[in-house]
């Protein structure tokens, strides 16, 4: 183990380390991850300062509010149509005299941020095309706070190729958490990582009970207020299996040693197990403030940034193992993580298109599973990672989209005949 290459995202190594302030750059601050990383700023300004905002550009009057409270240089948004109404919002919240920050819009202006002077690029976007921010951040020598995992997933090679040494660090609660826990050991005397897992709203049930669950009871989550794709991930267990990879790869461990087990409570987001028996678990109130200050402030804590446990109260953690035959998705990604290359993408490309047919009532829930499953069969066996490139990627991710599409038409159809 110790001759395996270095991991990329290591609590002994930090990266760029600066005392006082840091500047930051947040994409994706109108999600439930920009918005949180805005309450922990605002609530530490003598820590932390935004230089730049990016969001997709369906809330154009909040991010004009961040705007204004943070005071940023710079907005973004993926969708040139947003402009003229966040022009509208900016001119609404800056009263008479002010200056609004400048207006960057198209789907490369959050690339375009990535690379700006700052000191910390947190990457809140949702789905893999978070890829061309992080890899802008990492080239330009950012810290890069990570909450898109998708990615890491899908461009695994080409982040590794790019990341610097404690250039990453990891701001999922599991992966901080792993991430917490690795710091307290040396990484030889690792024996396996266990990835915890809420199971979502449908923990229980076997493979036939989850046929005709609805969109409603699927974005039920019993533990985390999510976006709609990463709540039925959850439901799906498809966020465990992307989680699974991405702790591969950020840490350089065999999948064969990377378990998961479920854990209703949340409390515990994941245990590392050392060698000599002992197993360090790292445990707080579900709340993703404590992970995202992580990112945002490694190697220093942040105080408060969120709830600690009341231990005078009575309370009661359980633990159960996976049920792979009713969420067959954390075998999957298994799979498609051992096989690299361009199957990673597959993977994750197919599942948000059938997530989006789910939700639009065109798909059935177990139809999301099946029909992943098969795009990945008709991929087949990619090319070594090794020579990986982008349009490699996004290639495989179009052939994916396009497939899910067709497969999961002719499933609906079928159902309905």
């Amino acid at each position: 183990m110790s001759d395996s290459p270095a991991p990329l995202a290591d609590p002994h190594l930090v990266f760029d380390a600066v005392e006082g302030r840091r500047d930051l750059v947040i994409l994706g601050s109108t999600g439930s991850i920009g918005t949180q990383a805005i309450d922990l700023v605002l609530r530490n300004p003598d820590r932390f300062r935004v230089t730049a905002l990016s969001a997709a550009g369906g809330r154009v009057a909040l991010l004009a509010e961040q705007a204004r409270r943070l005071r940023v240089r710079t907005v973004a948004v993926a969708s040139p149509d947003a402009v003229p109404a966040l022009r509208e919002a900016l001119r609404e919240e800056y009263g008479a005299g002010e200056q609004p920050p400048e207006i960057l819009a198209g789907p490369d202006a959050a690339t375009q941020l990535a690379g700006s002077d700052c000191h910390t690029v947190l990457n809140g976007i949702t789905g893999s095309i978070g890829l061309a921010p992080t890899l802008a951040a990492l080239k330009a020598g950012r810290t890069l706070a990570l909450a898109n995992k998708e990615s890491l997933i899908v461009g695994g090679p080409l982040v590794k190729a790019l990341a610097a040494p404690g250039q990453i660090i990891p701001v999922d609660s599991e992966h901080a958490a792993l991430f917490q826990a690795l710091a307290a050991g040396k990484r030889a005397d690792v024996r396996k990582l266990v990835v915890t897992a809420s199971g979502g709203p449908f923990r229980g049930r076997t493979r036939s009970e989850l046929a005709d669950v609805t969109r409603e009871q699927a974005l039920n989550h019993p533990t985390w207020a999510m976006g709609p794709v990463i709540t039925v991930n959850s439901a799906t267990l498809v966020n465990k299996g992307l989680e699974v990879i991405e702790a591969h790869l950020l840490y350089d461990i065999p999948f064969d040693r990377i378990e998961v087990v479920v854990h209703p409570q949340s409390y515990v987001h994941s245990m590392v197990e050392f060698t000599d028996g002992s197993t360090l678990a790292q445990a707080t109130p579900p709340d993703m403030r404590g992970p995202i200050a992580i990112g945002l402030g490694w190697p220093q804590r942040v105080p408060d940034a969120a709830p600690a446990f009341d231990w005078t109260k009575a309370s009661t953690w359980e633990f159960f193992p996976l049920d792979t035959e009713a969420f067959p998705s954390v075998g999957l990604a298994r799979h498609v993580g051992t096989l690299g290359g361009t199957a990673p993408a597959v993977f994750n490309a197919a599942n948000e298109e059938c997530v989006d047919a789910f939700l639009d009532g065109r798909l059935a829930f177990n139809g999301i599973m099946d029909t992943v499953t098969a795009v990945v069969e008709e991929h087949g066996t990619p090319a070594t990672g090794t020579s990986l490139t982008v349009a490699d990627v996004l290639e495989a991710e179009a052939w994916a989209r396009t497939r899910a599409r067709e497969l999961s038409a002719k499933a609906t159809a079928e159902a309905r005949a």
